[in-house]
């Protein structure tokens, strides 16, 4: 099947799809601060660029998109019509390095945890999934 859009076309519509500041990573961080906790985002210095990091508890959170991280639910099921070999390499690909690059910061002593696009689509919800990986709030 061919490509609805022009090579310009896609590769703006590609360009434009961002990598840090997405709506689900806000979502996570201003919860985060009405809970009490600091952080800071995306250091360099660690493996994989964590989203989140809240040193204080050495803890690095990623904010995975549910499709390019192939999360199991809905929106990370989905085949795309368009180049499905290209995608599945693609998609398995983010999947490796994803785990790659945990394990590289467990092995230096950090606690990982993974929010997913579709967990911050509702506020409770999202609540209840970061009280699950977060230490209790006087834990130091």
């Amino acid at each position: 099947m061919t490509d609805v859009h022009t090579p310009e076309q896609r590769s703006r519509n590609m360009a434009a799809i961002k990598w840090k500041n997405t709506k689900p990573e806000l979502r996570v961080r201003s919860l985060l601060h009405s809970l009490g906790f600091r952080f800071r985002l995306h250091r360099k210095d660690l493996s994989g660029h964590p989203d989140i990091i809240l040193p204080k508890h050495r803890l690095a959170i990623f904010v995975h998109g549910c499709f390019w991280h192939c999360h199991d639910c809905r929106y990370g099921r989905v085949v795309p019509a368009t180049r499905p070999e290209f995608w599945a390499a693609k998609r398995g690909g983010n999947v490796a390095r994803d785990k790659r690059k945990q394990e590289a910061l467990r092995s230096q002593g950090w606690k990982v945890a993974t929010v997913w696009e579709c967990q911050t689509k509702d506020s409770e919800a999202l609540r209840t999934v970061l009280k699950d990986i977060l230490p209790p709030p006087n834990a130091k």
